[in-house]
């Protein structure tokens, strides 16, 4: 097995930014989701209510500046285009607080379950994406450990996959079959709820070995 794709999505919601390497701490990816959708209560809006916030994309600069659209997020045609989607008074706030993941930091997928369910990767905005996985074996590994390198991850449990998975990436076009298919087919559960046990450095095609407990 080995990595085949590792995803950061430095704006929560908003659509991300593939990788080639990345370093992984006990937060997951660095970057990832640092900077958050957030009411005049701090209350984070995500796009499971807001859907449109997928439509925007955003990047980690290499001196560390998150650019959505291409644009500073500090910007006033930001701010304008967030509120714009999320409502008035939604605005972006960067923030490392533990609420900024639903679950957990990482989300894994292997290659044999994207293949299984037929429908673009991006869909389940995974974290990191393990090739060479046959079929479905993914999941009987809750609860078993991912070695790449130096950095060792633990796989909790299966992720429960919402609206979310419903909206099409590059279009925002709708269409609920997909979460009926994951519903009637999966049992509602893709991927895995994971975290980082020992951090490092990894990078795609790295070989991963898997530890069951």
């Amino acid at each position: 097995m080995r990595v085949q794709e590792i995803w950061r999505y430095p704006v929560k919601s908003m659509a991300g930014e593939r990788l080639p390497a990345a370093e992984i701490g006990p937060a997951g990816i660095a970057g990832d989701r640092v900077i958050q959708v957030r009411n005049g209560q701090g209350r984070i809006y995500t796009a499971r209510t807001r859907p449109k916030l997928l439509r925007h994309r955003a990047i980690l600069t290499a001196d560390g500046e998150v650019l959505v659209d291409g644009l500073p997020w500090q910007s006033e045609e930001i701010r304008r285009a967030v509120e714009a989607v999320a409502g008035a008074g939604a605005h972006l706030v960067r923030s490392d607080a533990e609420d900024r993941f639903d679950i957990l930091p990482l989300l894994v997928a292997t290659d044999g379950m994207l293949q299984a369910v037929g429908v673009d990767t991006r869909r389940f905005r995974p974290n990191l994406v393990i090739s060479g996985v046959p079929g479905l074996a993914e999941r009987a590994w809750e609860g078993a450990q991912l070695r790449i390198g130096s950095v060792l991850i633990g796989m909790e449990d299966l992720r429960g996959r919402c609206i979310m998975t419903t909206y099409d990436p590059d279009t925002g076009a709708q269409d609920l079959n997909v979460l009926r298919r994951i519903q009637r087919g999966f049992q509602g559960v893709l991927g895995l709820n994971s975290y980082v046990l020992e951090p490092g450095r990894i990078s795609e095609g790295d070989e991963v070995e898997l530890i069951q407990p």
